[in-house]
């Protein structure tokens, strides 16, 4: 499975963990919800600073975001 897929499929299961929707994650990244939705489908590659925001944000890894390691 490709780095990106990964990405979107793990963003998507800590979101809804947190239940929130894809609306909340455009608005907290400051994107549109097509591009979040982009993310989440493993279309589009983000800025390495909105990867540390998202870890820092789900309090997990960025190894782990992008499927390096199982170990949030």
């Amino acid at each position: 499975m490709e780095t990106l897929e990964i990405l979107g499929q793990r963003l998507h299961i800590l979101r809804k963990e947190k239940k929130l929707r894809q609306e909340d994650m455009a608005e907290l990244l400051q994107v549109t919800l097509r591009h979040y939705h982009r993310i989440e489908h493993g279309k589009v590659n983000i800025p390495t600073l909105t990867l540390c925001a998202l870890a820092d944000y789900f309090e997990v890894t960025t190894e782990y975001l992008l499927g390096r390691s199982d170990r949030r």
